[in-house]
């Protein structure tokens, strides 16, 4: 049995086949070196941000401070908190929207992953 404190709670964000956006939840596992490129910290909130959108490059987004409700394609909601990872793949296609849920900043890091490079998000079983 794998210990659960091996890993971080994800939300994946993808693009379904027709060009719509769904997510899923799963888990990444700590103290392992991941393949990026930079990372920067925002507090800031541009309108656009807000309105559909897919994400600029695959991802990770960490949140600091915050709670943050996102919707996908079909309606579906999910809450991102501080704890948790998101992993923005939704890269092409009708994207995703949010809403700060509770507070009044959302503080996060942007940490793109380069290029090919393994997420290494594992999805929970269906």
């Amino acid at each position: 049995m794998i210990d659960a404190s091996e890993f971080i709670f994800a939300v994946r964000l993808m693009n379904n086949p027709d060009g719509t956006c769904t997510f899923e939840n799963g888990k990444i596992p700590v103290l392992k070196p991941m393949n990026t490129t930079t990372f920067w910290i925002s507090n800031k909130i541009e309108e656009w941000e807000k309105a559909d959108h897919p994400a600029p490059r695959r991802q990770y987004v960490v949140t600091l401070k915050g709670k943050v409700r996102f919707k996908v394609s079909d309606g579906s909601t999910f809450l991102i908190e501080p704890g948790f990872i998101l992993l923005a793949e939704d890269v092409e296609g009708e994207g995703h929207s949010w809403e700060i849920e509770e507070g009044e900043k959302w503080e996060r890091l942007y940490i793109p992953i380069a290029e090919n490079a393994e997420s290494f998000f594992i999805p929970d079983p269906k």
